[in-house]
């Protein structure tokens, strides 16, 4: 009788999927992602890094770095902005399916950092002068995200995200659209 139960149980325990838990409260994911800043996508980009910490109902804190690479034209040359920051915010979950395969965030954050213009370089190839000033910057963000689990350690995301930066000579609002990559540990 034993042998038939047992049978049963290992019939009935093949036939059903196990799925691991996911967003459990308390787990850290670490998240590399890429990104646009504009149409022209040689060299207008981000490159981000950032440590995720779930909290409770799929909402998740972020702490993070990025750096940030847009060519500004200037008659035949290209100047460089380099921007330097650090954020640190929540995520909301706004939608997703039960088993949390697929989810839709939004996300608001907190930045500071650095804005580089030409290198340090105020003089152009022209002797024309650079009025706009390297900074220190600070501001706020958000971002909506479409995240999917690819197992269930990595997940793949969708981003849409704008700054409003403040403390800069150059554009208050910038938006942006990337993809990134997350391991849960």
């Amino acid at each position: 009788m034993n042998k038939y139960i047992f049978a049963v149980m290992l019939t009935i325990a093949s036939i059903t999927a196990v799925q691991a838990q996911r967003m459990i409260p308390g787990q850290k994911g670490l998240e590399v992602g890429a990104g646009i800043l504009s149409k022209e996508i040689s060299d207008n980009y981000y490159l981000q890094l950032t440590l995720t910490v779930n909290g409770k109902s799929g909402n998740y804190w972020i702490y993070g770095a990025e750096y940030t690479h847009h060519m500004s034209d200037y008659r035949e040359v290209k100047v460089p902005i380099e921007t330097y920051t650090g954020k640190v915010g929540y995520s909301f979950q706004l939608l997703s399916d039960t088993k949390k395969t697929f989810t839709l965030n939004a996300g608001i954050t907190a930045l500071g950092g650095y804005e580089s213009i030409n290198r340090s370089e105020t003089m152009l190839y022209d002797s024309a002068k650079i009025l706009s000033k390297e900074n220190f910057i600070y501001g706020a963000g958000g971002r909506l995200t479409f995240e999917t689990y690819l197992s269930d350690r990595f997940v793949f995301l969708l981003q849409g995200r704008i700054k409003a930066l403040w403390g800069t000579d150059l554009q208050q609002f910038r938006p942006s659209s990337g993809v990134g990559l997350r391991f849960n540990f």
